[in-house]
């Protein structure tokens, strides 16, 4: 049987240790991301792994696929200004125009 101060301080490493592993899947660009997800679901499908096993699998596979949707997010913001960049450019150039 463990002690509260055991179970706490194995809670705090497991938090830890899942902060570190998010900051690791953040840090991969898009497309590593992607590919040790497939992985991670090929694993996942394919079974033969322990209980522990498959929810590591699972919580490295929750965390790439937040990776990616946060790099999906931001190529989507990033190409969303560049319209209303553009669409702004375009309707100052119409106006302009209509002063000759």
């Amino acid at each position: 049987m463990t002690s509260k101060t055991e179970q706490t301080g194995q809670a705090e490493q497991v938090a830890g240790t899942a902060g570190q592993a998010e900051a690791a899947a953040e840090a991969l660009g898009y497309e590593q991301a992607r590919d040790e997800l497939i992985e991670v679901v090929r694993r996942l499908e394919t079974g033969g792994t322990t209980l522990e096993e498959s929810l590591a699998l699972w919580e490295r596979g929750e965390e790439l696929a937040k990776a990616c949707r946060s790099r999906l997010d931001g190529a989507r913001a990033r190409l969303d200004a560049a319209l209303a960049e553009e669409s702004a450019g375009a309707g100052r150039a119409e106006e302009g125009s209509g002063d000759l």
